[in-house]
């Protein structure tokens, strides 16, 4: 008996043991301790029935056939050994019969997301593989097999080509690519960030024509960066990049015909404008496009008509047009409807971001969904069964779920737990994936039916959750607070675990606060949520805040930063602070900030602005001055500097650099195309003319991502020794 309660003495106390177990940045950043199991690139089938996946096999990779019902492997499609020595599947693609694979191999990136490769041209019948062009030539970007699987067309070196897979003739598009002065199908760098694409050609559905922009930068200015890479003598980057008030790109769409080997131009006008988007309508020789100002607060639909046009132009004709008195985000949800009457867009104009259905002139038919709430992603339409899948907060700004539709209001909601849930449906709509998280549990992935049957679970991820429960965190708690104006604001905090009511404890803001990009949401949120679990575990409060400007709440909240980027939010982490300041368990004087990018932005205006109620700030890849960052993203917000120069100049941390008092860690990587090192060595320079005091942290050749190797350890260790000496 005694033996018996001394070895259930050990057990207690070793489960209590690891129980209290404490994470380390290690963990998080440098082991696969908190590694997650997650399903993604599903490609489905032309049956709806089965899908693709390219996975790895220890060093070889095979691209395999599923069943989505049973999820049984039924084939392998093809592996690695059918490629010439040295190649690797990258990425894949089908032909739209699914008898031919394009095959990318060799991957570099360009900028964040785009990035060229070899190609190779796969026959499943056959089982030969060849290189799509000849590999000496150089490597390829975003190539693309046209809707009847004869050709390919592909950009190198800023021009388009075509390849003719019978003959294996390869044709010249385009004869005018030159680097940093004109781009032919693919997009310029403030294009590919913005306005997210970097596929700057379009296929027509009858394999006939190809649309395509052609970028003309030659006027727009160059931006260098100097790359290390521990040579003797640095090298020099250099790219265009259109800051705030400066030249963009002249940008043209142009129609080539491929029996005629003819091109057209559509004409857009003589007014400076964007071209966010085109797509070829469902009738014959028609492309919209979508024309924008560079206000970005007027948006039209015009179809360029190639049977109407005489010659070389082809006039278009507006078919929708858009106005707001602050500005229009640009999504993908436009679909013409196979009729070739309708079309269904998304659109915030009656104050929340819904779905509506247009006749080809442009009226107005239907408003599909309303309400107070937004649609967060438009997923697509079933032609046959005349439904609409989308995504909304309907049920609060930090809730994410998904819905169909029909044209007559019915709905019925598809992703049957609280959280947030993305989905992913098959060719057809016959089956569909819910990719469900919530703020404490990682992705759980499931298979649903058309009918909304569950037919099986891929990922539960529960030996993550089993390794996360020996860590013994804290939940993330939701909470709402009212500023001084009288504007709620969402927020979430971790605690410490058995909290002393006799402590004051300190606080640490996690933030980013800007457009596009909520931190309040019951999502899970990756290996941050560790970081702000060991910060917990050493005794901090760790909280988010979503200020005015973020999504999900209507187009009012969000819109109403317009002209003044960065005012309002800074107003609503003061007041986040006083709010945090006043509740009993939390010590006033040791509240701080960490932010990345916007967050990075907001927390230096904190620092300087809200000295008085922030302790210490940590700055990653900030930026500083909104003169240096870029046309697209700025202009939407603020217009050109020489429009509203207070609005640029008043919310620009660099020039109140006077106002800061707490320490300030300033972290950026040199080579970050995006927020430039610029932001920073500038800071720096009236950071020191004001005589403060501040800590810097250059990471070499990193871009605005800061990672490789072990540099998110080695960040994430400054970081956590920052806050643990100065809050």
């Amino acid at each position: 008996m005694r033996h018996f309660i001394l070895s259930l003495f050990f057990l207690l106390s070793t489960s209590q043991i690891e129980a209290q177990k404490l994470v380390t940045n290690t963990d998080i950043w440098y082991s696969p301790t908190f590694s997650m199991d997650y399903v993604g690139g599903f490609r489905s089938m032309n049956d709806g029935l089965h899908y693709s996946s390219l996975e790895q096999d220890g060093s070889v990779a095979s691209i395999v056939m599923y069943s989505y019902a049973t999820g049984d492997k039924v084939s392998v499609v093809m592996d690695e050994s059918s490629l010439p020595e040295g190649a690797h599947i990258d990425d894949y693609s089908f032909s739209a019969d699914e008898k031919k694979m394009l095959i990318a191999s060799g991957q570099a990136s360009i900028y964040r997301h785009s990035s060229n490769a070899d190609y190779y041209i796969y026959e499943k019948g056959s089982r030969e593989c060849s290189a799509l062009t000849d590999i000496k030539k150089g490597k390829s970007r975003l190539a693309e097999f046209s809707p009847d699987g004869s050709k390919v067309a592909f950009v190198r070196e800023n021009d388009l080509y075509m390849v003719d897979l019978a003959s294996g003739n390869e044709k010249r598009i385009t004869e005018d690519g030159k680097m940093n002065h004109i781009i032919n199908g693919a997009t310029d760098w403030v294009y590919e960030e913005e306005f997210a694409f970097d596929k700057g050609f379009y296929w027509s559905p009858d394999s006939k024509h190809i649309a395509f922009y052609r970028f003309d930068e030659s006027k727009v200015k160059e931006f260098q960066m100097a790359m290390y890479h521990g040579d003797l003598y640095p090298s020099q980057y250099t790219f265009k990049y259109p800051k705030a008030g400066e030249q963009n790109s002249d940008v043209s769409i142009h129609i080539y015909t491929i029996a005629a080997g003819t091109t057209q131009k559509v004409d857009m006008g003589t007014a400076e404008h964007y071209v966010p988007r085109i797509k070829w309508t469902n009738q014959e020789g028609k492309l919209c496009v979508t024309r924008m100002n560079r206000h970005q607060n007027h948006i039209e639909l015009l179809i360029a008509d190639m049977r109407a046009a005489r010659g070389p132009i082809i006039t278009p004709q507006v078919i929708y047009s858009e106005k707001s008195k602050t500005y229009i985000e640009v999504s993908d949800d436009l679909i013409f409807l196979n009729d070739g009457k309708q079309f269904l867009l998304t659109s915030d104009k009656d104050g929340y971001n819904h779905i509506y259905l247009h006749d080809m002139k442009g009226t107005q038919m239907k408003q599909v969904t309303s309400g107070k709430w937004d649609v967060i992603e438009f997923f697509g339409y079933d032609e046959l069964g005349k439904k609409l899948f989308y995504s909304s907060s309907e049920e609060g700004a930090i809730e994410k779920n998904v819905y169909s539709i029909d044209l007559k209001g019915s709905k019925r909601r598809l992703s049957p737990k609280k959280g947030s849930n993305d989905a992913e449906f098959s060719v057809g709509y016959k089956n569909y994936i819910i990719f469900h998280s919530d703020a404490n549990s990682p992705y759980d992935i499931t298979l649903y039916s058309d009918k909304g049957k569950e037919l099986r679970v891929l990922v539960d991820n529960d030996p993550l959750k089993k390794t996360m429960g020996s860590f013994d965190f804290q939940p993330k708690e939701f909470f709402t607070f009212t500023t001084e104006r009288g504007d709620m604001l969402n927020g979430w905090t971790i605690k410490p675990k058995d909290m002393d009511p006799s402590v004051r404890y300190p606080v640490l803001v996690a933030i980013y606060g800007g457009p596009g990009h909520n931190t309040v949401t019951n999502s899970f949120d990756g290996r941050n949520y560790y970081w702000h679990q060991m910060l917990a575990q050493k005794g901090y409060i760790v909280v988010s805040v979503d200020p005015r400007g973020t999504y999900y709440r209507g187009r009012d909240f969000k819109n109403s930063t317009y002209l003044q980027l960065g005012k309002l939010e800074t107003e609503d982490m003061i007041s986040a602070a006083k709010y945090l300041g006043g509740l009993p368990y939390v010590d006033r004087d040791r509240i701080g900030m960490q932010g990345w990018s916007f967050g990075g932005y907001l927390t230096s205006s904190c620092m300087t602005k809200g000295a008085e109620y922030f302790k210490a700030g940590i700055a990653v890849a900030p930026v500083t001055n909104w003169r240096f960052y870029d046309t697209i993203y700025t202009e939407r917000f603020m217009q050109t500097p020489e429009e509203n120069p207070s609005g640029y100049d008043e919310n620009s941390p660099i020039n109140h650099v006077e106002m800061l008092k707490g320490p300030y860690l300033l972290v950026h990587g040199s080579a970050d195309d995006n927020v430039h090192y610029q932001n920073t060595m500038e800071m720096v320079d009236a950071l020191v003319k004001a005589n403060k005091d501040f800590d810097l942290f250059i990471y070499p050749d990193k871009n605005h991502g800061i990672y490789g190797g072990t540099t998110r350890l080695h960040l994430y260790e400054k970081m956590t020794k920052f806050i643990e000496e100065n809050l």
